[in-house]
């Protein structure tokens, strides 16, 4: 199941970058490193929660829009520039659309 493989490895790159923005990175870029990863963490889980239900568009949304938003911001942190950052609401967009569509898939 090639979403739970990516929602796995999202999940791994999510903790390296906010182990190095806890660690080796400093003011903004520590910040984008720190959000990032805690929104490609959370979602990366959510969407293996969602596979289990069956959820396999939910699940997609959520691996695809948390690495555009995570990425974008870890992009920014190691020096890309700034205008990366009006990429970022595009991965905020796919997960609103992720968790609405699992909401809708979850109504009973």
């Amino acid at each position: 199941m090639i979403w739970a493989l990516l929602a796995a490895l999202s999940g791994a790159v999510a903790v390296a970058a906010g182990a190095f923005g806890a660690h080796a990175a400093q003011g903004q870029a520590a910040e984008w490193l720190r959000t990032g990863g805690q929104y490609q963490l959370i979602h990366a889980v959510t969407a293996l929660v969602a596979l289990r239900f069956e959820a396999r568009g939910p699940a997609a949304l959520f691996v695809v829009g948390g690495a555009i938003f995570a990425l974008t911001l870890y992009a920014m942190a190691i020096g890309a520039p700034r205008w990366l950052g009006a990429v970022t609401p595009l991965g905020g967009a796919l997960l609103i659309g992720g968790w609405l569509w699992l909401a809708w898939q979850l109504r009973g």
